[in-house]
């Protein structure tokens, strides 16, 4: 079955980046889910040393699982995923 748009979910991502060094890596697959994100935040907290990210995604969840794991296997980044009950097209 193919999914359309009213199968998409919304949900923000917040990432945490503790390694400055791998910001470049994280904006490469940011970049390749750049469709489904409708906002961004970032927030660098300079006394902790650590940047944090929000991004506000419209996607299927299946999309939001795979951006979320591939932002979690990069080093010193982590990634978590909250959705809304509903579905974006109800």
């Amino acid at each position: 079955m193919t999914e359309t748009k009213k199968d998409n979910r919304i949900a923000a991502l917040s990432i945490i980046v503790e390694d400055p060094e791998k910001t470049e890596e994280l904006n490469q697959v940011i970049h390749e889910y750049s469709s489904y994100v409708i906002g961004r935040m970032g927030i660098p907290y300079r006394e902790k040393k650590i940047n944090i990210i929000s991004l506000v995604l419209d996607a299927p969840q299946n999309v939001i699982s795979t951006l979320s794991g591939k932002i979690g296997r990069i080093g010193g980044v982590t990634a978590k995923a909250a959705y809304a009950k509903y579905m974006s097209g109800e």
